[in-house]
């Protein structure tokens, strides 16, 4: 399954095989850090706002896609908060990867990890930064990047199949 992660509330993208899509319907509440993802309710958001779930879904995904406008070479910020209360989707042990200090995997399943980003005059800085932030986030959830893809509008993104 695909878990969409979108900024896109008229989401008009083509999608082929099985799918969610997560996107700005409702208020998404901060991360507010207090780890009762980890230690209260593991794998699931103590704040209930419809997005407490989030770390579950991505346990059932085997493709993570990230649709989203660039802000300084990263997600939006809805996008970005999405993210956050998904910490519960890692466990807060630690182990070592690649030389690394990362958090331990909760779940089994191996996500690649694909990034959609639209906005006009993305410069080649913040494309190299967007690349390493997609990495370092497929290194975090002990996955693989798949695809990073810049495009210089919506218009253009929605001519794509995901």
């Amino acid at each position: 399954m695909k878990l969409i992660i979108t900024d896109i509330e008229d989401f008009n993208i083509t999608i082929n095989g099985k799918y969610k899509i997560i996107k700005p319907q409702e208020k998404i509440n901060h991360c507010i850090g207090c780890f009762g993802c980890w230690v209260k309710t593991p794998g699931q958001c103590v704040i209930r706002d419809g997005f407490e779930k989030t770390g579950i879904k991505m346990s059932r995904c085997s493709e993570l896609i990230l649709v989203s406008q660039c802000f300084y070479g990263s997600v939006s910020p809805f996008v970005k908060m999405v993210q956050d209360r998904a910490i519960s989707y890692i466990h807060p042990d630690f182990v070592m990867r690649k030389g690394e200090m990362h958090h331990k995997r909760r779940y089994k399943n191996v996500i690649a990890l694909s990034a959609f980003f639209y906005g006009e005059k993305i410069t080649d800085m913040e494309k190299n930064t967007a690349k390493n932030i997609i990495q370092a986030n497929a290194d975090n959830y002990d996955g693989f990047v798949k695809n990073v893809c810049f495009y210089p509008s919506i218009k253009e993104l929605e001519e794509i199949t995901l």
